[in-house]
């Protein structure tokens, strides 16, 4: 199986601190946070990964390569000035992400979930009827309203109880075929119309999760992943 990373936004709430340094390479913890997810999509099994990047993304690959510090194969996916979104960077790295389900982790999260589990699900997406499964949080403070509902297992648009999505997603690259290779597009409306036709499958994660997605938040999560064996084995 492949992952892939996304790390090609902006990082606009996160300023002054992305203005001279990509948001994946802030620290958490005592370790960037992009290094978090490398490390934890290793101990997965995970060897084969795929990052995007655009603003600053020298930057990124300087500091990580081809992944042989983490035990890893990077391919990178560049992408032109202003990012083309989540599902048009997904879009952008389907040559380098193959035919078979993959694993994708958003940049700015952090959390302690094992990818082996999301890993063992991919033989759940098929080619006939591609789709995703979606790792739902509760709400946290800051986004009380969720994003999905979760019932029996799928991923609903409507309804309640809504919950949060972590960021964490597995995907049949089938779910993006009509898109558009280098052009911008959201994930969001993609996966509404695959939960109509009840193609989303997803679960609720009650571990820690962290959406490190401003300077507070990123304090925060620093402040509580450096208390005694807070951030656990990794």
């Amino acid at each position: 199986m492949k992952a892939m990373i996304l790390a090609a936004g902006r990082g606009e709430r996160m300023r002054p601190l992305t203005d001279h340094l990509p948001k994946p390479l802030l620290e958490v913890g005592g370790r960037p946070l992009i290094g978090w997810h490398l490390q934890r999509l290793a101990a997965a099994g995970i060897r084969d990964v795929v990052i995007n990047h655009a603003h600053l993304g020298e930057k990124l690959v300087a500091a990580l390569g081809d992944g042989s510090a983490y035990g890893l194969a990077i391919a990178w996916s560049p992408e032109p000035p202003g990012a083309l979104e989540t599902a048009g960077g997904i879009v952008q790295a389907l040559p380098l992400l193959g035919e078979a389900p993959f694993l994708v982790v958003n940049g700015d999260i952090w959390c302690d979930y094992d990818l082996r589990l999301l890993a063992a699900r991919a033989g759940t997406l098929t080619a006939a009827a591609p789709g995703a499964h979606l790792v739902l949080v509760p709400n946290p403070a800051q986004h009380p309203e969720g994003d999905f509902a979760l019932a029996d297992g799928q991923v609903h648009a409507e309804g309640g109880p809504r919950h949060t999505f972590s960021g964490l997603g597995l995907y049949h690259p089938g779910l993006f075929a009509g898109l558009q290779a280098g052009r911008p597009a959201k994930l969001a409306p993609l996966l509404r119309a695959a939960m109509a036709l009840g193609r989303v499958s997803g679960e609720l994660y009650g571990g820690r999760w962290f959406d490190v997605g401003t300077p507070a938040r990123l304090a925060e999560t620093d402040r509580l992943l450096r208390t005694p064996d807070a951030a656990g084995s990794l």
